[in-house]
């Protein structure tokens, strides 16, 4: 009898291994290495390299993207690493952004060379520099680039890594931690943070209650909310009752938690675990990372 070939590529397959400690059974285990055998071939001595050694900043500085004449000015905010262009336009709207010191209301006004723009009365500039930055956030922490009440905030954990202004693309609320990625690149948020893109994200929800099976198939056959209906891409149980696997590509707010609260059940824990084509692995609650190019093109690829 030919055995199956194992399916990876199923959004559960990581959680549904046996536990083998007593982490939790999706993390990645610790790599163990063996000893070293003493080699009796004499060791080979090479020239050391002149070469400057380049930083995983400098190689995130290299992805250069030329700007545009004439930019629009919501474009133009959010190239300056302010934030997405949709609040951009909400930025135009509210009247703190100006134009050679005067507001500008209009949201389809083109820069021209030799404007001055400036945002609550700072200059801003479009960054030549696009940095992606992935973060596995945690609890508590606020997704906005300034908290009024001084809480902490996403943007407290990429200090350290980079000199960019960059934001969040999308929004994970303060009680739901995992994967959320920081970047300058307007474009590239865009398209990663609208619904119509259809990049999906794979959440761990633990409820205060088991799930009764009607309600698994009533989620699986797309509940009507109150804005709507909420399709899922996917949905299983992860270890019991209590704790559920669920793929979305919908971008509503508290989406995952309202899905939830509609049957009756309260979400006690939200992780998000996969987000497009990226993992958790090898990334502790609270690290960031740069992007690797090959992780670029196969996010712009999906968007």
């Amino acid at each position: 009898m030919k055995r199956k070939p194992k399916n990876d590529s199923h959004p559960f397959s990581k959680f549904q291994q046996p536990k083998k400690s007593k982490k939790d059974h999706w993390e990645e285990e610790p790599v163990v290495e063996r000893p070293k055998k003493k080699s009796t071939t004499p060791k080979k001595t090479f020239k050391k390299s002149t070469k400057p050694k380049t930083s995983k900043k400098k190689v995130q500085e290299k992805h250069d993207a030329p700007l545009e004449e004439n930019m629009r000015l919501n474009k133009y905010i959010a190239h300056a690493g302010i934030c997405s262009r949709r609040k951009a336009s909400e930025h135009i709207k509210n009247g703190v952004v100006t134009v050679n010191d005067k507001v500008i209301l209009e949201m389809g006004y083109k820069v021209q060379e030799g404007d001055v723009v400036k945002f609550e009365d700072e200059i801003i500039q479009p960054t030549k520099n696009h940095v992606y930055i992935l973060l596995n956030k945690p609890k508590n922490v606020i997704t906005t680039l300034q908290d009024e009440n001084g809480r902490k905030t996403v943007l407290d954990f990429v200090d350290e890594i980079t000199n960019e202004r960059v934001y969040p693309v999308g929004r994970l609320d303060r009680n739901t931690t995992g994967l959320l990625i920081l970047t300058n690149d307007g474009k590239f948020a865009q398209k990663l943070s609208h619904p119509s893109f259809g990049v999906k994200k794979v959440y761990k929800a633990t409820l205060d209650k088991p799930l009764l099976p009607k309600d698994l198939e009533q989620i699986r056959n797309t509940l009507q909310l109150e804005d709507g209906p909420a399709p899922v891409d996917a949905v299983e149980y992860v270890s019991g009752q209590k704790v559920i696997g669920i793929e979305i590509h919908i971008g509503r707010n508290r989406i995952v938690r309202r899905i939830f609260e509609h049957l009756g059940y309260e979400v006690v824990k939200l992780d998000r675990v996969r987000y497009a084509s990226l993992t958790k692995k090898n990334l502790a609650v609270g690290k960031t990372r740069f992007l690797t190019n090959k992780e670029l093109v196969i996010l712009k690829h999906l968007a």
